[in-house]
């Protein structure tokens, strides 16, 4: 028992050094996913980050860490192949709108994120007039509002926005490009509210519409 317990206790030990060991460290990195205009900048990020690991220690907190300054990143994953390589899988915020001061403008995520550097194309995207445009972060006051409520938009109905304000009266007010206003309140259970938009405007046995009130999702009022 005694011989178990002492191969045992070695076995462990060894383990544990090897763990840590240069014999496994990483030194082939290969990394998906990253497309922003950062590109480069995250891929040396990461790539440096990894190399300080070892296919049995990988350690997705530092990686996570390593690109925490790039907005455009919304998680990275990794895989470990022994002995020596590891692929890194970036998955990206997308654009939901695009804000814009009058001079510049940005894409915007659905969190109300900022993507400098985040190349649209041609995807059509709701436009959003701010005051001011921050370097990076998120919007702030009634801009992160009117963001919040139109990234929680489905996809299929995003198109449909033609303007975004805020009323004293009605909170987030939308209005389609038929001039249908959806007032939305607040931004909160904004995908609820849209929920039950999306019901209301699905309904073809309501002749003509002005405004759908969704302040509260379960009760919308229509005009």
């Amino acid at each position: 028992m005694l011989l178990v317990a002492v191969a045992g206790a070695l076995a462990l030990a060894y383990l544990g050094w090897l763990r840590d060991s240069s014999l496994v460290a990483v030194r082939d990195v290969k990394i998906a996913g990253a497309l922003s205009a950062d590109r480069n900048r995250i891929v040396a990020a990461l790539t440096d980050a990894a190399q300080g690991m070892t296919t049995l220690h990988v350690q997705p907190d530092r990686l996570a860490e390593a690109v925490r300054g790039f907005p455009t990143v919304a998680s990275v994953s990794a895989q470990a192949s022994f002995p020596h390589g590891m692929t890194i899988e970036v998955t990206e915020r997308e654009p939901a709108l695009i804000a814009s001061d009058g001079d510049d403008q940005l894409p915007v995520a659905a969190n109300g994120a900022v993507l400098p550097g985040l190349d649209v194309g041609a995807e059509e995207l709701p436009e959003l007039s701010v005051d001011s445009l921050p370097a990076s972060g998120k919007l702030s006051g009634e801009g992160l509002e009117e963001a919040l409520v139109i990234g929680a938009a489905p996809a299929s109905l995003r198109p449909l926005i033609a303007k975004a304000s805020v009323s004293s009266e009605f909170g987030v007010v939308l209005t389609t490009d038929g001039g249908i206003e959806l007032r939305f309140g607040s931004a909160q259970d904004a995908k609820a509210k849209w929920s039950a938009a999306a019901a209301v405007l699905a309904d073809r046995g309501l002749a003509s519409l002005s405004y759908i009130n969704l302040r509260v999702p379960g009760r919308p009022a229509v005009g």
